[in-house]
Order: structure tokens, then sequence, then C-alpha cells
């Protein structure tokens, strides 16, 4: 059957699909909207089985806080153009808001959220559908606290909520946070928080960074000492083309040889282990001022740290949770 073009252009606005689709499908239920958006919701169906083994590295990151509760979503396609849609971003912020008023624990409870679509999942399907690339509910992480901030980046590509232990927080500082959490990308809130497999790993490179600096100041000693530059012979490369460049002669390259492996025997042999883990714990300080949120150096303010901060704002305000999506690569 013939269709109008005024009831093309209202499928159109009704489902986002392009003039063909929704001419192709109105004639296909003979006039009937319903069965036309259905037959919309199909075409979603076979689009997203058809890419699935596609990569959706695009997207938008949208977060949003509602008094004691803030999540973040992240909503992934294959393309910046679709991202940057309108609709795509519509579908995010609604998503979200469906969060926002059900507090769901997993991404599987967010993806059956109830939509006219039918659910969150089917939603997506059918946005895919409209846009031919794949898409996914790519990430979803929420926080509860006394009081809860988000912060969406410019770009669209990453977000963060914050939760704190003060219902009164100053909604400057608690946004200052949440900056720093975007630029600062911590592992946990403070070092009790660290897992202690990190923590466990963190020594072990530690330890064993301890012990190649002592071996190569050891070396660098022993070859200073027999009257041999280190840096012509600190690798087989260096050697090879500093002998060929004449500034090294090859007894001179053999004697180097041997001194840096007797010297690096001998300081294994006799490392001094409990100066090994004094500076091996040095160097995980070092890692949970770098990393620990309230333990950073406060990006507005490098004479505090996060913790002094909001100290200074509120006594013992303090940061209870916090989550940050990225689809960029930080």
């Amino acid at each position: 059957m013939a269709v109008s073009i005024a009831d093309i252009k209202k499928l159109r606005e009704m489902t986002g699909a392009g003039m063909s689709d929704c001419k192709k499908a109105l004639e296909v239920a003979e006039g009937d909207f319903d069965k036309a958006m259905e037959e919309i919701r199909k075409k979603g169906q076979a689009v997203a089985a058809k890419r699935e083994a596609r990569e959706a590295a695009q997207g938008t990151v949208v977060a949003k806080a509602a008094g004691k509760f803030a999540a973040v979503i992240a909503l992934k396609c294959e393309t910046d153009f679709v991202a940057k849609n309108d609709r795509f971003v519509g579908l995010a912020n609604k998503i979200l808001d469906l969060v926002l008023a059900n507090k769901p624990k997993t991404m599987d409870e967010v993806l059956a959220l109830p939509t006219e679509e039918g659910t969150v999942k089917d939603a997506i399907v059918a946005q895919s559908g409209v846009t031919g690339e794949k898409m996914e509910l790519g990430g979803y992480e929420f926080v509860e606290g006394e009081t809860t901030v988000a912060y969406n980046h410019f770009n669209g590509m990453l977000s963060t909520i914050v939760a704190f232990n003060q219902a009164d927080a100053s909604a400057e500082v608690t946004k200052n946070v949440a900056l720093q959490v975007a630029a600062m990308n911590p592992v946990s809130v403070n070092s009790d928080s660290v897992p202690q497999e990190v923590k466990d790993k963190e020594l072990e490179v530690a330890i064993e960074k301890s012990k190649e600096e002592q071996v190569a100041k050891a070396v660098e000693a022993a070859l200073k000492k027999a009257g041999l530059n280190p840096n012509l012979v600190d690798s087989e490369d260096h050697i090879e083309s500093n002998i060929n460049k004449g500034w090294l002669t090859a007894a001179e390259a053999e004697q180097a040889r041997q001194i840096k492996k007797t010297a690096a025997e001998q300081k294994l042999a006799n490392m001094p282990e409990q100066m090994i883990q004094n500076i091996a714990k040095g160097r995980l300080n070092k890692f949970f001022k770098e990393s620990c949120l309230v333990e950073q150096e406060f990006v507005q303010d490098s004479k505090l740290t996060v913790q002094q901060y909001m100290d200074q704002a509120s006594k013992g305000l303090t940061v209870t949770a916090f989550k940050r999506i990225n689809l960029n690569q930080d």
C-alpha cells in the first residue's frame, strides 16, 4: 500500500529511524504504526546480531547524583559520529534517569529496567537498528553516601562519582574532589582500602627495583675503580658500537664484562636485606601518596593533600567511595 510523507515523518520522529526504513516498515505493516514500530525493532535486532563481533570503542559516559545516590554509565557504539548524536546521548541520559529512580545494583539489573521499548536492553537494540552500529552498555557504577556528587568531563568520554561521609558537605568542595578523581585516576580512597594483593605486588616490584639499583651502583663503582667508563659498557650493543668506533678496545670490553658479572654476583650475595626492605617500603608509601585519593597532592594546591583540603572545609569530611569511567585510555 502507498504511505504518506506525513506518516513517514511521524514514524521517523517516534523512532529516529531513516526515512527509507520508516517507509518500508509502514508498507510492510500496511500503515499500522504499532506494527511498523515492531518492524523497526526487528531491524535493530538483526543489526545487533550481525555486528556482534565488532568492537564498540566509542560512546558516551554520563554521571548524575541525586541525594545519597550517584551513578555513572557508559553507552558504547562504533563511531564518534554516532556517539555525538543527540538521540544516542539522549538514550544514555534516559537510562541514567531510570537508574537513579530504581537504584539497581548490577549491570544485568540496569539492562532489565522497563522502558517503552520493553527493557533498557531492548531500547539499546532498537537504537542499534536506527544507527546501523553495534551498541552496548559498556559500564555501570554507583556510590552511596551522606552526600554524593557527579562530574562529567567536557569530552563526554570521562565521568566520576564520589560519596562523602557528611550530609552538609560543600558543593564546591565535593565538585573539586570529583575533579581530582577525574584528573589523577586514584586506585582507592586511602591506603587501608588498597586490596592486599595490590599491596603485595607493589612491594614485590619495589623490592626488585631496589635490588637492581643497588647492583647497578656496585657495578658502576667497580668499573670506575678499574678506570673504565660505565657509560661505554652499559649494554652489549653499546660495547660493540664503541669498539667499532675505536672508543673501547676488545680487551677493555672483556674486562668490563667480567667486572660487571663479578660485581653483580658479589652484591647480590651480600645484599643488606633490612636496607632493601626499608627502601622498598619507602617506594610503597610513595605509591600510596600517588595512587590513594585522600593521600594525593590536591591538584589545585600542591601544598595540601586531598584530605587536608577537605578538613579545611569541614573537619572530618572525607570520601567514602568513588567510581570513574573513562572510554579513553588513561
